[in-house]
């Protein structure tokens, strides 16, 4: 990691916990009770497991990159001194930032502001900064530079980025398995009601032919497609082939784990595999054959081919329909206990790979630019 690359990260992470906090962002009302009376509440009565462990690991990453950022922006490695400095600015930091949030929540109507998760919040806080002192002193975050040289070109930072945000995409519930950005249907159906009362709803292209789900070749391809894309965007960055296969490996592993545990979250332990059907294993396997045959195609052609299979991917889903099933789904997540971090799955969900197409094409493009500067 860069000296300067924790700081851009921690401000990004800290714009998505207020969103995380604030969503949905409506109902905005004044109870006349003061932002700050949850400080003198009772503890909640009614508190789960789950509730305790999304407010501490939410805050934890917060913690570690403002720590880290907060001592090399003033480029002051852990030494002598210990790390005190850092962690006790980037835990305070932190606090402010949980504490504004809760405050914020009392004029909503769908969060309840509470001192538990204030304090939560930044225990995770200092979990966080604590291990970024540790891994510090112990000289882990000079040899990640050291990997990330040796395994990645130097411009591989926005690839990583989308990568590290691929796992967390995937566990909004999708209709296909890996198919990320279907979005034109709800898309439809909210410019149709935003504009129901106006005469511009005649200017809309709705199709008037009902979309019927996906048949099980299309599903199969899906799959295959929504599995090969981070691969190729992977092997558009990295150095060698034989890391271009260890990596391919860990992208099916994390993508089919991380798949499992959306299903689990949404119909329970029980049904972590569900989804697993004859078409989705022809899929990845096909996925991963794909991902054998391309492993010594050269970085342009990696970046090209990773355009081709988000078009074609995003075409077949978004010219399909969702499913009564999966609009069922989608209910528990966006009514029930998944509402904390809902907001943030599901546009990391809808928008992944749209901003993977725009990255790519950027990479391309300055990549033309740069030949013909060269010729």
């Amino acid at each position: 990691m860069q000296k300067t690359s924790a700081w851009p990260l921690s401000q990004a992470y800290a714009a998505l916990i207020v969103y995380a906090s604030l969503y949905p962002f409506t109902g905005w009302r004044d109870q006349g009770i003061a932002p700050w009376a949850f400080l003198a509440s009772p503890w909640p009565k009614y508190w789960t497991g789950f509730d305790i462990a999304a407010n501490v690991c939410g805050y934890v990453p917060l913690g570690f990159l403002l720590a880290l950022g907060f001592a090399r922006r003033v480029n002051a490695r852990y030494s002598s001194r210990g790390n005190v400095p850092a962690i006790g600015v980037a835990v305070l930091v932190a606090a402010v930032i949980s504490l504004l949030m809760e405050a914020l929540q009392t004029y909503l109507p769908s969060r309840v502001p509470s001192n538990l998760d204030f304090g939560l919040n930044t225990a995770g806080a200092l979990i966080g900064a604590g291990v970024a002192g540790v891994l510090e002193r112990a000289g882990a975050i000079d040899r990640w530079s050291q990997f990330r040289g040796r395994w990645f070109v130097e411009d591989a930072r926005g690839a990583l980025v989308l990568l590290a945000l691929w796992p967390f995409a995937l566990l909004f519930p999708a209709s296909v398995p890996f198919g990320l950005g279907q979005i034109f249907e709800r898309l439809e159906g909210a410019m149709a009601e935003w504009l129901s009362d106006t005469p511009f709803l005649e200017w809309l292209p709705l199709r008037e032919v009902e979309l019927q789900p996906l048949v099980p070749a299309a599903e199969l391809l899906c799959v295959a497609l929504g599995t090969l894309v981070p691969v190729l965007l992977g092997y558009s960055v990295l150095r060698s082939l034989g890391r271009r296969a260890v990596f391919a490996v860990v992208v099916l592993a994390v993508g089919v784990c991380a798949t499992a545990l959306s299903a689990a979250l949404s119909w329970g332990p029980t049904h972590a595999w569900a989804w697993l059907s004859l078409p989705v294993q022809v899929g990845l396997g096909f996925g991963a054959l794909l991902a054998a045959v391309l492993i010594a195609l050269p970085r342009r052609g990696c970046a090209a081919l990773v355009l081709l299979a988000l078009v074609l991917n995003l075409a077949l889903l978004n010219q399909s329909s969702a499913g009564e099933y999966f609009s069922n789904t989608l209910q528990t997540w966006e009514q029930g206990r998944f509402i904390r971090f809902n907001g943030l799955a599901q546009w990391l969900g809808w928008l992944w790979p749209y901003a993977a197409l725009l990255y790519v094409l950027f990479r391309v493009s300055r990549s033309e630019s740069q030949n013909r500067m060269s010729q």
